[in-house]
């Protein structure tokens, strides 16, 4: 094990980065990712939960949108790919694999950090009953910096090549883990081939409107774990670091939100000053597939 192994295994306690995947479930409760709302009322039980729709604070719908359109650009570029070995990582509690194998016969592999995992069994448990699916979905601790473990998971695929997903991890990671990360995606794609695709490629947004600031825990839990600084300072930045573990982008998901359902109530509660504000702060995030440069 080198040093950077080391301060990786021993260092850094990474359970501390789970709490956020409630509260961002309980969020996608508002939109129409599949199986989301759903798992917020099960997760939220006794309590009852339900959507308030009558929500008029913009920084809320903000957000909403945000991760609504971050969830589905994945989906944009999963789609036509032939690969039927789907591995997720960090996955929080979404639920793309159990829609994944529901609908094509896929093998999907949902990982996460151990308690964040065994919560997410308990609720596909329930989100299952009596459903027969049509491919194969696997729901298994892990923690995507540990390449014996990252290995041994991506072996428990049949043969063809495999595409690696994921969503809301990179901003955790300082530049060490990042290059950890990217190593152990791109021996599983040396041998086996495919594709990565994460959504993760946010950059530092100084200017950012200040409508779209939340004063509450999520936004602290944020502030807590770096994510600001974890960043890139550019999209250019963003590709060459990639370039420089190997990778090349093959393809960005297209922007936009029009299919959205949250959309709506983004419109309804910002005024035109507020919405020519948000369209002139720019990009701050983009998904890309990314393939072996050799």
């Amino acid at each position: 094990m080198n040093s950077n192994e080391e301060l990786l295994s021993k260092d850094r306690d990474y359970s501390s980065i789970s709490p956020s995947a409630r509260a961002l479930l309980l969020l996608k409760g508002f939109t129409d990712i599949p199986f989301a709302l759903e798992a917020a009322k099960l997760i939220s039980r006794p309590d009852h939960y339900q959507p308030d729709f009558s929500i008029q604070e913009l920084a809320f719908w903000g957000r909403v949108l945000h991760f609504e359109s971050r969830y589905t650009s994945i989906d944009q570029l999963l789609a036509g790919l032939p690969a039927r070995n789907i591995l997720e990582i960090s996955s929080g509690f979404s639920f793309r694999g159990l829609s994944s194998v529901m609908n094509k016969e896929v093998y999907y592999i949902d990982t996460d950090l151990p308690e964040v995992i065994t919560t997410k069994q308990s609720l596909l448990d329930d989100l299952l009953h009596q459903q027969i699916p049509k491919g194969k979905l696997e729901t298994l601790a892990l923690n995507a910096l540990d390449e014996a473990a990252f290995t041994a998971t991506t072996d428990h695929f049949p043969a063809g090549e495999v595409i690696v997903v994921n969503e809301g991890l990179l901003v955790y990671l300082d530049m060490d883990e990042k290059r950890k990360l990217c190593h152990n995606i791109r021996e599983v794609l040396r041998q086996r081939g495919g594709y990565w695709i994460t959504a993760d490629i946010y950059v530092k947004s100084p200017n950012r409107f200040p409508g779209f600031q939340m004063k509450d825990k999520l936004q602290e839990f944020f502030r807590e774990h770096r994510i600001e600084e974890n960043k890139f300072n550019s999209f250019e930045e963003a590709e060459a670091f990639f370039n420089s573990e190997g990778f090349i982008i093959d393809k960005e998901a297209e922007a936009g939100h029009r299919d959205s359902g949250s959309l709506k109530y983004l419109l309804a509660n910002a005024t035109r000053e507020q919405l020519e504000n948000m369209r002139g702060v720019g990009r701050v995030r983009a998904t890309w597939r990314l393939k072996l440069a050799d």
